[in-house]
């Protein structure tokens, strides 16, 4: 793909393009990747270089066609004004996050005796708050873990890959 400018090369949507193009040799090109999108080339171009922002079917597209479906945790999480509370999730190797979900369990038994004292009484005193803080970011790391395994598994155990 010659003659790209360097502000699409850093585009996460023309990333996953190039990437499929390596198993599709129709999405080398933003017209083949169009065609098969039935979206118009020069809409692909605009998303592609970050002068237009692509419609959530357009995303779902994508991701399908590009077995690209950290495109949908992109898309959320930097383009969507509703989705800033969505955990950020990287395509990771599943080695990378069986370890890190093995570290985070060891947690869940001391957050769960953390949030049984906190609100056995049902009120959270002015000296829990911190504690409480804690079983958020614990939880929030769990769920982070939960998400990138699920885009592992989308992303490598899809049945028929293009």
């Amino acid at each position: 793909m010659p003659n790209i400018a360097a502000k699409t090369v850093s585009n996460a949507f023309y990333k996953a393009r190039y990437e499929a193009a390596t198993h599709n040799e129709q999405l080398s090109s933003r017209e083949g990747a169009a065609d098969i999108m039935s979206i118009d080339r020069g809409r692909l171009y605009r998303i592609e270089s970050g002068i237009a922002n692509p419609y959530p079917e357009e995303i779902r597209l994508m991701a399908d066609l590009y077995n690209a479906p950290e495109l949908e945790n992109y898309y959320c999480t930097n383009m969507c004004p509703l989705g800033c509370n969505i955990p950020k999730v990287n395509v990771e190797e599943l080695d990378r996050i069986s370890l890190r979900a093995l570290a985070t369990f060891r947690k869940v038994e001391e957050t769960r005796e953390v949030l049984l004292d906190i609100t056995s009484d049902g009120v959270i005193a002015e000296d829990e708050k911190a504690d409480l803080q804690k079983v958020l970011c614990n939880l929030e790391e769990l769920e982070q873990i939960a998400q990138s395994m699920k885009l592992w598994v989308k992303k490598n155990m899809q049945e028929d890959p293009l």
